[in-house]
């Protein structure tokens, strides 16, 4: 499975309690955090709802 790295270049402050779930689910917890995951639909999928967040 492809590998895509995850970085979280904005605060989430002033987000919608669903995007701050969002963020934790992908284990995003405060600025310029990375982590590495599998692509999967699901995780495209949260990362397409986050996309405010600045998220690459």
């Amino acid at each position: 499975m492809k590998k895509i790295k995850i970085i979280q270049r904005k605060s989430k402050i002033g987000a919608s309690p669903s995007q701050r779930a969002t963020l934790r689910a992908l284990g995003l917890r405060k600025i310029g955090s990375v982590v590495e995951k599998d692509l999967y639909p699901q995780i495209d999928g949260r990362i397409k709802k986050s996309r405010s967040f600045h998220i690459y």
